[in-house]
């Protein structure tokens, strides 16, 4: 792994290095398991907008700590507005042509895995663990968890996935595609920018193009998923069960479900 030339820390969120052509952003909140506040997102849109206008930039590894890479939206402050070139998290409906790979340790849950999904490549510790527990909190994944992780998974682990809120794990990642690369205790970062030097050894223009293609194809039966996705949260937020949920996880409590 090559030493970073030059380290910079945006709104106390997120840590910023450089690694030749690779940008490192790190997550940088691990008191809170990474959630990500208003502040993060802005933060994330801030680095992530400056590696994509950057030529000398051929890759990104986006990292998070060793507890966590990240737990998701903060419920009690919330994500902030989505950002106009990233959408929400400043990442999850960004148009790149710069590749972007994660790194990932600890738990990536929530919109923490949805930001994964969002990302081009996935390097992992084999401890780490995958899941989208939002219905045990009375709301849904609302950044392309329910339709992103088709990409990859069976339908039916998918579905699993999505309706009963269990994680998966590392190790079950990798054989079902999610993860490119399993790694050992302080080897995730090392690993991804492995990764990261054989993407930026290559041509800058056929990445940039390549990826455009692969990513123009794949969004064209997102749109859908993206205004269904919509349409089933402002149902969910309009009920009993969504404030239930979110007072429930607050109060650390077990929620009382009422259907409606």
């Amino acid at each position: 792994m090559s030493e970073p030339t030059e380290e910079a820390t945006l709104d106390h969120r997120i840590v910023v290095e450089r690694h030749d052509h690779v940008l490192v952003i790190r997550l940088d909140r691990e008191d809170k398991r990474n959630a990500i506040d208003s502040h993060m997102t802005s933060a994330l849109d801030e680095a992530l907008n400056e590696a994509d206008d950057d030529p000398e930039v051929r890759c990104i590894v986006l990292a998070g700590g060793e507890r966590a890479f990240s737990a998701g939206t903060d419920l009690a402050d919330g994500a902030g507005t989505p950002t106009e070139r990233g959408g929400p998290y400043g990442v999850i409906r960004r148009t790149r042509r710069t590749p972007l790979i994660a790194a990932v340790e600890g738990i990536a849950y929530g919109g923490g895995f949805e930001i994964v999904l969002a990302c081009d490549m996935v390097v992992a510790h084999k401890a780490a663990r995958f899941g989208l527990p939002e219905v045990a909190r009375g709301v849904i994944p609302t950044c392309g968890g329910l339709f992103r992780g088709w990409h990859s998974l069976p339908v039916t682990v998918a579905k699993q996935m999505v309706l009963t809120g269990r994680p998966l794990t590392a190790q079950r990642a990798y054989e079902l595609g999610i993860v490119n690369e399993l790694a050992d205790d302080g080897q995730v970062l090392a690993t991804a920018l492995d990764l990261a030097a054989q993407v930026s050894e290559n041509s800058p223009l056929s990445v940039a193009e390549s990826l455009t293609v692969m990513n123009d194809v794949l969004d064209i039966p997102e749109e859908l998923g993206w205004t269904r996705t919509d349409e089933a949260t402002a149902t969910v937020k309009s009920s009993e069960d969504y404030r239930e949920g979110v007072s429930a996880f607050l109060e650390k409590r077990s929620p009382q479900w009422r259907g409606r």
